[in-house]
């Protein structure tokens, strides 16, 4: 780093933000941990760093974690794709940006790397890259609109106010510490226990949450400001992944693919159930809706500009599941 001063890193608790923290401390950087208190600790307690706890959306908060801070890693998200209120989603998500832009704009940081998602990017074109941007209105579901919504109040600041933010768009991220887990990390762990038999005919990128921190780090130190990048891996159907998981835990892979169409009542009921409930669940609509599509990607601008590479994704589902088998998921 350039100076003593703390680098703050929003969502430290949470799988991409705590990753990208360890990967700042382990090149020696002073790292401030901003996590709501209702957050898990799990990934906290092997930090080894300042943590303030504080709420994204709270001006208050943010002002306070940005005090002496240099630059800001703007990870936290509302990382939800169902929600009894799918409108809280979008307001946590563009509040919280919006508060901490503020902040960091008002404490005058060097540099800011604001965390979007590859949700935000049309698949008209595949592999899809930064240049199809989506609107709102195209997004489908309440996160992919809310990120939409997030990044373009973000392009909006650099544009009209100089915040000197960066943007990267991780595809799809595996690997250790998913605590909660994340929707993919769900299907790792349905799968290596035997309980997804059949499967869609979609397709994404998997990319290890390790590199998708440095990714992060790159693009604090060699990205353009106002700039997008896609921090991707690899292209791979969801059959295929399926079969590698199948491959690492001894099992069969799942041989019945299912059309999309007679899943819906069954998603509809699902989501009947979680509004009593408030349990998430397993399928929505809306992941249907998504998994008609193949959500490919490419980094070839991120390769190009930040020198970003990815490992293999078989190397990112077996980090996940040796951690998911520790912890007791598996």
């Amino acid at each position: 780093m350039e100076d003593d001063s703390p680098v703050l890193v929003t969502g430290a608790s949470g799988f991409v933000g705590s990753a990208v923290a360890r990967a700042l401390i382990a090149k020696g950087a002073t790292v401030r941990a901003l996590a709501r208190t209702s957050s898990p600790k799990q990934n906290l307690d092997t930090l080894g760093c300042e943590i303030v706890f504080g709420d994204m959306r709270e001006p208050a908060d943010m002002t306070r974690a940005m005090a002496g801070v240099g630059r800001v890693y703007h990870v936290a998200a509302d990382y939800r794709l169902w929600a009894r209120d799918p409108g809280e989603i979008v307001r946590n998500n563009l509040q919280g940006t919006e508060a901490v832009m503020r902040a960091a704009l008002d404490a005058g940081v060097e540099r800011v790397v604001y965390t979007s998602s590859v949700a935000t990017l049309s698949l008209d074109r595949l592999p899809a890259d930064e240049t199809a941007p989506l609107s709102v209105d195209g997004a489908i579901g309440a996160y992919k609109k809310s990120k939409v919504a997030a990044e373009r109040l973000v392009e909006r600041m650099i544009a009209e106010e100089a915040l000197p933010a960066v943007i990267v768009n991780p595809s799809t991220p595996i690997g250790p510490r998913d605590v909660r887990p994340t929707p993919t990390g769900r299907i790792i762990v349905e799968a290596a226990t035997g309980r997804m038999p059949t499967f869609v005919d979609t397709g994404l990128n998997l990319v290890h949450v390790d590199d998708v921190a440095e990714g992060h780090l790159l693009a604090m130190d060699k990205g353009r400001i106002g700039e997008r990048y896609i921090l991707g891996g690899q292209d791979v159907l969801l059959r295929d992944m399926l079969a590698a998981i199948a491959r690492l835990t001894g099992r069969k892979p799942p041989t019945v693919s299912l059309p999309r169409a007679p899943l819906y009542p069954l998603a509809w009921t699902a989501e009947a159930v979680a509004r009593i409930t408030g349990k998430e669940p397993f399928v929505t609509a809306d992941a249907l809706k998504m998994a008609s599509h193949h959500m490919f990607f490419t980094s070839a601008k991120a390769e190009r500009e930040l020198g970003y590479t990815a490992r293999p994704y078989g190397e990112a589902l077996a980090d996940a599941l040796a951690w998911f088998r520790r912890e007791g998921y598996v």
